[in-house]
């Protein structure tokens, strides 16, 4: 029946005198309500469905209709009642929760995230909306507001420890490995078999470099769970770096026997496989990751690196081709065609596409207002990245080496990053504007109409040094020197410590050495330049301290952050 012939109905009782038959509304939401926790949504749906008839407006009903309605996998109904009961009633909190919960299942993070933020507001201490809250930015790459959001429903509820394990898992994103540690600590304390925690321990002992620590963990959690892919996938990871390629074969392959969709998984084996000189198993690897996930760009890249190892170039180039042909402006694909045209004997297509003197750009970073010159910017910058507590020995999952690098810088308290972020992002648009609309260039035609930022920092000593990486992520990267050591500035001819742009990783197959170019780094200096550019620092033994900040521009759907 629908809502005109409901309305017809109720008119004929009232012109015949009849006293409509509403049921007992309680008793009736507590019925529906058994059903839903039974699994019985289908029977659910159909009791809410009767009594909806009988009384449309009520919001509790429409809230379990809605529940109903998306544990049978009718989302678009879910999202129709639940907006009827907030129109019915406004500041009923579970309807906003259980439409950003809809919203979220959909994909739809950022609607999911105003929903939830629309619960608390109504309801500061309800526990499901800010631990949802968190899994959503968490979901969106915004971890320092997630791990927040995992703070205030700890506060509600401190004893639920999925709330702890995100948390964690939130610091970890964070580069802030100690707390993630003191987390999964807490975890353990109340499960001491929580295979998850284990593993995620485990995740960030291999960050932390302590190798011992981070296999006896991940081995401890396999003792309780042997077929834990997501561990057993990490353990994997380990033993390649130790270069146990034997062991960590049989690691990926076990990871893959229980989830047998495992992508990366195949993608490592894969380069394990490389590594052993297993090139046709290699292959199989790379063409089941892909068979997977056609648009996994490093899978793509690897296969190309093997058909460079294999004298290939121009099978190389025409992978890499195909695939910015369904992804234009792919970062590590394009990365990867730059060194497939210099291999293929196009030098000046390479040249063309990694368009150095077009696109690396260096200026000078505006001063903000509260600071008197750019050397007491400088000062607090350094200061307040030394004190970071993210800052730690260069995590292996990094390109730095013999230095500390930092988590996120853009979380509060930001101190003077604040003012180093508002400069950063007019610097950014000037860049941005400078660009010629009307090329043709990939990173041109791949600017993104948003983007939110992303920033960390580098603090290299005597010998400190990063290894040649891209940015796959990002759209555009760059760096920003706070302070640089006076003989790395004032050299002419030795270029210790310099950045270099053009060298690939050792680990591609390559023949044909690359056009290089450096540029010297001076305090205050700001270098932009497409993420996909390779770049690394060239290691120097001058003392003192080089600090830097890296950032990177991230394409976003949605209102700018």
């Amino acid at each position: 029946m629908n809502r005109k012939d409901q309305r017809r109905l109720r008119k004929v009782r009232r012109e015949r005198g009849d006293a409509p038959r509403l049921p007992d509304i309680e008793a009736a939401l507590g019925q529906v309500t058994a059903l839903l926790q039974g699994g019985r949504a289908g029977e659910a749906r159909a009791l809410c469905q009767s009594l909806l008839a009988e009384q449309p407006r009520e919001h509790r009903l429409l809230n379990l209709a809605a529940i109903a309605c998306f544990e049978t996998g009718d989302a678009a109904t879910a999202l129709t009642l639940l907006e009827t009961a907030i129109e019915h009633r406004p500041d009923f909190v579970d309807a906003h929760n259980n439409l950003g919960n809809v919203l979220k299942a959909e994909g739809d993070l950022l609607r999911a995230e105003s929903a939830y933020r629309r619960a608390i507001e109504i309801a500061p201490t309800y526990f499901d909306a800010h631990f949802n809250l968190g899994i959503v930015l968490e979901a969106m790459g915004r971890p320092g507001e997630a791990r927040e959001s995992y703070r205030k429903a700890l506060d509600i509820q401190p004893d639920f420890l999925p709330a702890y394990l995100n948390a964690g898992n939130a610091c970890k994103a964070l580069g802030e490995f100690d707390e993630a540690l003191a987390y999964y600590r807490w975890v353990l304390e109340v499960a001491p078999h929580h295979v998850d925690a284990l593993n995620n321990m485990g995740a960030v002992f291999y960050e932390l470099t302590r190798h011992d620590d981070a296999e006896s963990t991940y081995r401890k959690a396999l003792e309780i769970e042997p077929g834990h892919a997501d561990t057993l996938y990490n353990l994997g990871v380990l033993l390649h770096d130790l270069e146990r390629y034997d062991e960590a074969v049989d690691a990926f392959e076990r990871a893959i026997a229980v989830r047998p969709h495992y992508t990366e998984c195949f993608v490592n084996l894969g380069y394990t496989m490389h590594k052993l000189g297993r090139l046709d198993d290699a292959e199989r690897a790379y063409q089941h990751a892909i068979e997977l996930d056609p648009h996994h760009a490093q899978a793509h890249a690897n296969l190309g690196d093997l058909q460079l190892s294999r004298g290939e170039p121009t099978a190389a180039l025409a992978l890499s081709d195909s695939f910015l042909g369904r992804h234009p402006g792919d970062t590590a694909m394009l990365a990867f065609k730059t060194i497939a045209l210099r291999e293929s004997g196009d030098a000046a297509g390479a040249r063309a596409l990694a368009d150095l003197d077009t696109y690396l750009h260096t200026a000078e970073l505006e001063i903000p207002k509260a600071f008197a010159d750019r050397d007491a910017f400088n000062a607090a910058l350094a200061e307040h990245i030394c004190a970071h507590p993210s800052l730690v020995d260069a995590p292996a999952s990094h390109a730095t080496r013999k230095g500390k690098h930092s988590g996120e810088l853009l979380v509060e308290p930001r101190g003077p990053m604040a003012g180093w972020e508002s400069s950063l992002r007019r610097a950014i648009e000037t860049y941005r504007s400078a660009l010629d609309a009307s090329a043709a260039h990939p990173f041109v035609v791949s600017m993104p109409a948003r983007y939110r930022l992303t920033a960390w920092s580098v603090v290299l000593e005597s010998q400190g040094h990063q290894m040649p990486h891209i940015h796959p992520s990002a759209w555009m990267s760059g760096v920003y020197y706070v302070q640089i050591p006076e003989a790395v500035s004032a050299s002419t001819q030795d270029t210790a410590g310099w950045i270099e742009f053009g060298q690939p990783p050792d680990h591609f197959h390559t023949r044909v050495a690359p056009e290089l170019r450096l540029v010297k780094p001076q305090a205050g200096m700001l270098v932009l330049f497409p993420s996909y550019f390779y770049h690394r620092t060239i290691p120097f033994e001058a003392s003192g301290r080089r600090i830097s900040i890296a950032f990177d521009v991230l394409p976003q759907r949605g209102p700018q952050r």
